[in-house]
């Protein structure tokens, strides 16, 4: 039996308190001074910091990051997502490093600042094979101690567009692929139908999830969401999908948002977010109001996509408040909720789920011990300075700490 106590932290911002840790799970909570480490004990100082639920990280590429590299400017031409894709196409191989090392490095700064789950992706095509897959699974085991990773294989570049796609995703699978993605089966590939045949076919097949990035916007978006809802619906797959991006959302007016929120909670089809700015920015009242599970990402970080990006999930918890011009603390603090308790729920269905805007669960007795300790006066104040001196817990065993990995 592993013990861990945290003496004087701040659970979510209140009262100083002693946190007892056993078997990765919280034990106890107690008034500051009042927790009892027992023999061998783990003594971590909390220093009056705030203990929040560790990060989670829903929407991740590890395998096209620069993190750590030279900087290089943009060389994307204009004219959207395809031009985006053979970018990346063009100079993934001429990097100055192996996947595996670029993934490994990305995955342990973001463990650093506080994340301990991530749901990241890994391109699978006719291009790369399973070879950026296996850089992503090598990074996945080098962490394997310090967080929790699951790994979609990914068709960025469509699914029927080159030959042998399919088989690929079957492979990847069978190679360490937890879960099965798509992307844009209208506006990519042009064909939904098959498109989702093959998605849907392999996540039967391997009893895995679904993570389909959706980029589509206005009807044709919502035109998509509908497919997926009656695939869920015939397919018994409540709890399995999640729809990244999931632009069109942000196009409907307040009636129809509303109307599409109820629809994908009643099918229990979860919504991942990285924070875009301008005319792209979700109704997470309205999701949040059903009770759709919501989870928030970094994507890709400094690649060959774009240039933002820096590891840090309280950095984009930032961008996310930022983005929906929210000021007051307890709109800022579900942000946080978000970022951390909701995404956990996106990867794991039978998490706890937020109940609301106002709810802050996550650090109760016999929750994971999945958490961060990070200064400030309160979590919004946090989000705002985004502070260095974070601890990171994992398991109920410290991690990271101040910036390093243990």
């Amino acid at each position: 039996m592993t013990t861990t106590l945290i003496q004087d932290v701040r659970p979510w911002g209140g009262a100083p308190s002693d946190v007892t840790l056993q078997d990765g799970l919280i034990a106890a909570v107690s008034p500051a001074g009042g927790g009892t480490a027992a023999p061998g004990a783990t003594i971590v100082a909390g220093a009056g910091r705030l203990l929040l639920p560790s990060f989670t990280d829903t929407h991740v590429h590890l395998d096209s990051t620069r993190i750590g590299l030279p900087f290089r400017p943009h060389g994307a031409q204009p004219g959207g997502l395809w031009n985006l894709i053979d970018n990346d196409r063009q100079n993934w191989r001429q990097a100055e490093q192996s996947v595996a090392e670029r993934a490994t490095l990305t995955l342990g700064g973001a463990i650093e600042h506080g994340m301990t789950r991530a749901r990241a992706f890994a391109q699978v095509d006719a291009d790369c094979g399973l070879e950026r897959l296996e850089g992503v699974v090598a990074a996945r085991e080098a962490h394997r101690d310090h967080a929790d990773v699951q790994i979609v294989a990914f068709p960025q570049a469509g699914i029927l567009l080159e030959p042998g796609v399919p088989d690929l995703l079957d492979a990847a699978l069978r190679n360490g692929a937890d879960a099965i993605g798509g992307l844009d089966p209208c506006g990519l590939d042009r064909d939904p139908v098959r498109h989702l045949d093959v998605v849907f076919g392999l996540a039967e097949k391997h009893g895995v999830p679904i993570d389909i990035h959706l980029h589509e916007g206005g009807t044709l978006g919502a035109f998509t969401i509908d497919l997926v809802l009656e695939r869920v619906a015939a397919l018994d797959m409540r709890g399995q999908v999640t729809l990244s991006h999931a632009f069109a959302l942000a196009d409907l007016d307040a009636q129809a948002a509303d109307a599409m929120a109820a629809a994908l909670a009643e099918h229990d089809i979860a919504v991942a977010t990285i924070a875009p700015g301008g005319n792209r920015v979700l109704p997470i009242p309205a999701l949040a109001a059903h009770g759709v599970r919501i989870g928030l990402g970094q994507d890709g970080q400094r690649d060959y996509w774009s240039p933002y990006g820096n590891t840090d999930m309280l950095d984009r918890t930032w961008q996310l408040a930022f983005t929906r011009n929210l000021r007051h603390d307890e709109l800022i603090e579900h942000c946080v909720a978000i970022a951390t308790v909701g995404g956990a729920s996106l990867v794991d269905p039978s998490a706890t789920r937020l109940g609301g805007v106002a709810d802050r669960p996550g650090l109760a007795v016999g929750d994971p011990a999945e958490l961060v300790l990070v200064p400030g006066e309160t979590v919004t104040s946090a989000v705002m300075d985004r502070p260095a001196g974070r601890t990171t817990i994992h398991a109920g065993r410290v991690v990271a700490h101040d910036g390093a990995l243990v």
